[in-house]
């Protein structure tokens, strides 16, 4: 029963790789459109390309000195092999996701050209692409492990390797793209006065790229490290066994169940992404109501699935609840993220109004609204805990997040679904499209905005469940009893202290290390406007590469620190005490999940009130609240795609290494 349950995991990862390689195919058939428009498109991709092949020669060496760490440590050899192969499926899917949202940008462009509903259509199915090759890729690999190394101090390694190259894409795609946003907006709209993506702009290919290096290698990491660590959790607490309400579950129906549930969740991810299909409607809502028709069609295919699932496989119905619970939350705070940062409801649109009274009430005005936006998915947060628990014991917490993510390959196709439309809209601009096509691309750009914010939320959320059944495992797996982890022991409130402050630390480091970068490409975009004749008139073409050059250095060169401080420290803190670490983790959850909703939600309130005004409202392109709107949405560019992002990892990545270097702490 047992190896045909994995033959069922192992063939939905298959199917899930196949249903990809199927949209790929289509994609590439649609027109690409004029040379000009074609040629701008592969600029970007050489530029993405360029970006990701660099990163990955630092990556190559720090996965080398991480296995060999690995190796000398009383953790089993097998888990540094482990961890090679979870890093090499993390960079993979990453890479899968960005060559094809790179070659989709202007198909989708050309395709909003006939009709906007086409545009969105090749839109989401680049990031259908994303979604399912992240899940493919992750089941396949834990089969594989677990088929060869059936033990959880293995598959942590897995998941480990996983976690670490996901920090790295989303530091240094996240420096990367916000470095030449900035960039491109302080001096081409703020200064000169010229449109967004307008062509003579040198900064704006950068810009385009780092939509790529971000968003998608970038979310595509983080997400599949996500997805890995909640089953990985739920198989090390299940592994011995477990007890629910006075029935027993083996081992080996334990570790089955969450790898189940991730393959069904495939089965409706694949149904749910069929359902997108756009009407006739061109406004936002209609356009946003076509991706919600996945995203709920495959949500509520999952429970189905999950309930006859757990009813033929288990003995006890908590897991399924469990599970609906994790999913509900998914749910939650993908609907606030939707609320706070959409511009068709009051928050946003009161951040366009204070505009009106200049940028310092633009900002006041968004860093609130993000603010009360953790409300409901701390909320959230907490139900899906106690529910979780409640239903299923320890066992329960993990399984509330596999619920969470069952259903990845929908929620992350509508999420990459935004980058390869911000980028549609872009080449519409800058290949001279026409104001039509810049209008239709525009909506579906904004549509991309929302759906960004969601993913993010949906990202730090299910980044909170995943940390805590981690913490859950490790509190196990190190035999701490509950009162050493009351805070009443000065060694926990020592680490409660110094977990939060890594959090701070680390946003510190990455919001900085944005502005240098967006400092040096501010002189350059300067320089080039000074020193080309005829740029401004449109007579001389701008040195795009130069910029990108200047974003991927600035990117690889500050990803470094921060991403060693998220593996030193927790090594360092549990050698000195598990105690600490307990504390350390524990305080890093908290705090990360709140920072982390507050700056994603802020930074994405300020740029859907930008767009909002740019539509028309409160005077338009050009007037007051415009250049005050201007201002908030680059303050908020580090904030939603740089700091708020990395967090979620951060928390997961360190819950990820305490859990697997145990045996060198005990």
């Amino acid at each position: 029963m047992f190896e045909l349950g994995l033959g069922i995991v192992a063939l939905a990862g298959l199917l899930a790789l196949a249903f990809a390689a199927v949209l790929t195919a289509w994609i590439l058939k649609q027109p690409k459109g004029s040379k000009k428009v074609s040629k701008l498109s592969d600029i970007i991709h050489e530029g993405a390309m360029t970006f990701l092949n660099s990163e990955y020669k630092p990556l190559i060496v720090f996965v080398a000195i991480m296995a060999i760490v690995i190796y000398l440590t009383p953790i089993p050899n097998a888990a540094a092999l482990a961890f090679i192969g979870g890093a090499f499926c993390s960079a993979l899917a990453g890479n899968i996701g960005m060559r094809i949202a790179t070659r989709s940008n202007a198909r989708a462009a050309t395709g909003a050209k006939k009709e906007i509903g086409r545009g969105l259509k090749i839109g989401f199915s680049s990031g259908a692409v994303m979604g399912m090759t992240v899940v493919g890729l992750a089941l396949i690999g834990l089969t594989i492990v677990y088929n060869f190394f059936p033990d959880p101090e293995i598959i942590i390694g897995f998941g480990f390797g996983a976690s670490s190259i996901a920090l790295f894409a989303r530091v240094g795609g996240g420096i990367y793209t916000k470095s030449a946003d900035m960039g491109a907006d302080l001096v081409g709209k703020v200064e000169e006065k010229i449109p967004e993506d307008d062509p003579r702009n040198p900064a704006v290919i950068a810009d385009n790229v780092g939509d790529n290096v971000g968003d998608v290698a970038g979310m595509g990491a983080d997400l599949f490290e996500s997805y890995v660590g909640s089953i990985i959790s739920a198989i090390a607490i299940g592994f011995g066994g477990v007890t629910i309400a006075g029935t027993s579950i083996p081992g080996e129906d334990a570790i089955l169940y969450p790898l189940l549930l991730a393959a069904f969740g495939v089965f409706a991810s694949m149904i749910g992404a069929a359902l997108v299909r756009p009407g006739k409607g061109s406004d936002i809502g209609s356009l946003h109501n076509a991706l919600n028709k996945g995203v709920f069609g495959s949500a509520i295919l999952m429970i189905i699935f999950a309930y006859f699932l757990t009813n033929h496989f288990l003995d006890t119905l908590g897991p399924f609840y469990a599970m609906v619970t994790g999913l509900g939350a998914g749910i939650a705070i993908g609907l606030t993220s939707e609320y706070f940062t959409e511009s068709r409801f009051r928050p946003t649109r009161s951040i366009a109004e204070a505009s009106q009274t200049g940028p310092a009430t633009n900002i006041v005005s968004g860093f609130s609204v993000g603010l009360g936006s953790t409300l409901i998915p701390v909320v959230s947060v907490c139900i899906a805990i106690g529910l979780s628990w409640y239903f299923a014991g320890l066992y329960g917490i993990p399984i509330a997040a596999v619920g969470m993510l069952s259903t990845l390959g929908m929620t992350l196709a509508t999420d990459t679904y935004g980058p390869v439309n911000d980028n549609a809209a872009g080449i519409a601009e800058m290949g001279g499209m026409g104001s039509e096509v810049r209008t239709r691309t525009e909506k579906l750009d904004a549509v991309g905005n929302t759906t960004a914010a969601i993913g993010k939320g949906f990202a730090i959320g299910a980044a909170a469940l995943t940390a805590i059944a981690l913490f859950s495992a490790y509190i196990d797996k190190v035999g701490i009893e509950a009162q050493q982890l009351s805070i009443n022991e000065p060694m926990v409130m020592i680490g409660l202290f110094i977990g939060g402050l890594l959090t701070f630390v680390f946003s510190a480091l990455t919001m900085s290390s944005v502005g240098r970068g967006a400092s040096s490409m501010v002189k350059e975009v300067r320089r080039q406007f000074k020193e080309i004749p005829g740029i401004l008139e449109g007579e001389a073409e701008p040195e795009y590469r130069r910029c990108v050059r200047i974003s991927t250095r600035t990117g690889l060169k500050n990803m470094l620190l921060p991403g060693s401080l998220a593996v030193v420290v927790p090594i360092l803190v549990g050698l000195w005490s598990v105690q600490v670490l307990g504390g350390l983790l524990a305080g890093a959850i908290i705090t990360g999940l709140l920072l982390a909703i507050t700056l994603a939600n802020t930074g994405a309130a300020w740029d859907n009130a930008k767009k909002y005004i740019e539509e028309g409202s409160l005077g338009g392109k050009g007037s007051e609240a415009h250049a005050a709107s201007v201002i908030g949405d680059t303050v908020g560019d580090p904030f939603k795609d740089t700091s708020g992002p990395s967090l979620n990892i951060l928390i997961k990545l360190m819950a990820m290494i305490s859990l697997l270097f145990v045996p060198l702490f005990a």
